[in-house]
């Protein structure tokens, strides 16, 4: 996801670890009755700063949990839960339970479960994934090969970022394994255990494997061996399995980029383990206490446990594939700019005022959110948002590790609206250049019925361009929200605006002929950059199906 005004997948944003220090660490009871901790002093305004976080950055609900030293410190919400007024006349306000869709913060849920099958034996992470899925493929032989079950966590397999998502992104009818066998025709971009590139889509070929392993469906095992002993009981399996009168979040988008909507509830049922879950900071308090503690818990008769070893975590939260350091946006977010950065095993490793960070972020129609760990101070905090903005997660993460690690008081929440506000700009500079340089008073080279057919991509499958009176609609098969009209924009490209405005994603269409003037190809391109990186358009080759009158059938 993007990290800013895009949905916030894989933003970007940590020194030593005392592994020790981890080890030792109580496990955190089942139901603390310990009096609060005290808030310091730079918190002692939190919930002002929030509330200027959501109108900075037009958030209709946040929810925020802090964990130190095994013990929760604040489960609190702040606005409420959709903006429309319920039978009485009121909105409900969001609350430490109210359900927001976690997104990519599920991956560290897939990790650990990874983790606890091989704790016991039946795996390892350096086991080659067709030694348990032997009809697994990738594009490249050698890398079907050599890809072990470690690569399916740590982004380094060769595809290039999101490469795939649109086999389940914004929603699909393909099943999991249907989308894990289409990967054997998405192609590689990058080298083999050579780059960072975030994708999505091997974490759900994860998911496979454990349910191969473990023989229980991927809800099955997460409900047995995480949810139930930790006590998250209102965590929920994907969208789907949200029950009438929930405590649950409307996730919002700003359609064209400008007017607040609600999004629809979607679910990932097809890559659950890449981010399916829906919970509450309530729930995800246990899960940092327990990850805080070194994969130790006390279940609901006090009875301490281990969900995992001490060298799984330390695997997990060291770095598997290096990420480049981005210059930052504006100067005002410098001192967030860190010396190090990578992917773990589900995790994201940095470091922030001599302190490493284990952290992720989650990105959604309507939702994006921020978990972040400083095991050297065992301090967690995760912030839960019903908007699509990364810059209010961010403020809110930034302002409470600062309070802990008595660094200066910073104004976060204006340093991230600077970023989003440069954002918009270049977006803007982007569509004015592309202005510039249209053709406006050409035509396309054939009559608009010439265009209209059935497109084929190797990997996503069929996308059908349909005349309707003098309009083309572009229909893609399998993803029912993507369902748009073609205007002609110039020569023989056209651009796809889709009737679902809070997309966000309409993009160009652009046809190439051959020789003798017939459709060689389709090819696709988001518009603007703000678009979210898992409309991955730029990697369809859409070529023409013959008609049924063509073929003589």
């Amino acid at each position: 996801m993007r990290s800013n005004g895009g949905w916030a997948r894989c933003a970007v944003l940590g020194a030593g670890l005392a592994w020790g220090g981890i080890a030792a660490a109580a496990a955190p009871p089942a139901e603390s009755t310990t009096p609060a901790l005290a808030l310091p002093a730079q918190l002692q305004d939190f919930d002002a700063y929030v509330e200027g976080v959501r109108k900075q950055f037009d958030v209709p609900g946040i929810a925020v949990a802090i964990v130190k030293d095994g013990r929760i410190v604040l489960e609190r919400g702040f606005g409420v839960r959709e903006l429309e007024k319920d039978s009485r006349g009121r909105p409900q306000p969001v609350d430490a339970h109210t359900l927001f869709a976690i997104a990519s913060n599920t991956k560290a849920f897939t990790s650990a479960s990874l983790s606890i099958l091989a704790d016991e034996g039946k795996l390892s992470l350096d086991d080659r994934v067709i030694d348990h899925l032997p009809w697994f493929r990738m594009s490249d032989p050698y890398v079907t090969r050599e890809m072990r079950v470690r690569d399916l966590l740590a982004h380094r397999s060769g595809l290039g970022l999101g490469a795939g998502d649109l086999l389940y992104w914004p929603g699909t009818d393909y099943s999991t394994q249907e989308v894990a066998r289409r990967l054997s025709d998405v192609p590689l971009t990058g080298g083999f255990r050579s780059q960072y590139a975030y994708d999505n889509i091997l974490y759900g070929v994860a998911q496979l494997v454990i349910e191969q392993v473990s023989g229980q469906s991927y809800e099955e095992f997460l409900r047995a061996r995480i949810l139930r002993p930790l006590g998250m009981n209102e965590t929920r399996f994907n969208s789907d399995a949200l029950k009438p009168g929930d405590n649950v979040a409307t996730g919002y988008a700003k359609a064209d980029f400008r007017d607040l909507q609600p999004a629809p509830r979607m679910s990932w049922g097809n890559v659950s383990g890449a981010g399916g879950l829906y919970s509450s900071v309530h729930d995800m308090s246990r899960w940092m206490s327990m990850q805080l503690a070194g994969g130790m818990y006390r279940d609901a008769k006090g009875v301490e446990s281990s969900l995992f070893s001490e060298k799984r975590q330390q695997e997990m939260w060291s770095v598997v594939t290096p990420m480049p350091i981005a210059k930052p946006a504006v100067p005002e977010l410098e001192p967030v700019s860190p010396n190090f950065l990578g992917y773990g095993e589900g995790w994201q490793l940095s470091d922030y005022r001599g302190q490493k960070l284990v952290w992720h972020t989650g990105g959604w129609p309507g939702m994006v959110s921020r978990l972040t760990l400083v095991p050297s101070k065992k301090l967690g905090v995760i912030v839960l948002t019903s908007a699509e903005l990364s810059g209010a997660f961010n403020a809110v993460t930034m302002r409470v590790l600062d309070a802990y690690l008595e660094a200066p008081r910073t104004d976060w929440n204006a340093a991230y609206a600077a970023a989003l506000a440069k954002s918009r700009d270049k977006a803007d500079e982007d569509w004015q250049k592309h202005q510039k340089v249209r053709a406006a008073n050409s035509l396309p080279s054939l009559p608009l019925a010439d265009y209209a057919r059935t497109y084929r991509d190797p990997w996503y499958g069929d996308v059908v361009i349909e005349q309707r009176g003098d309009k083309l609609v572009m229909r893609f098969s399998h993803t029912r929200q993507l369902v748009g009209e073609l205007s002609h924009w110039q020569h023989d490209t056209f651009i796809v605006r889709w009737d679902e405005r809070w997309l966000n994603a309409d993009a160009f269409v652009t046809f190439a002929l051959d020789a003798d003037g017939a459709i060689r190809e389709a090819r696709m391109e988001a518009i603007s950059p703000l678009t979210d990186f898992s409309f991955d358009f730029q990697d369809l080759r859409l070529a023409p199906q013959k008609a049924k009158s063509e073929s003589g059938s």
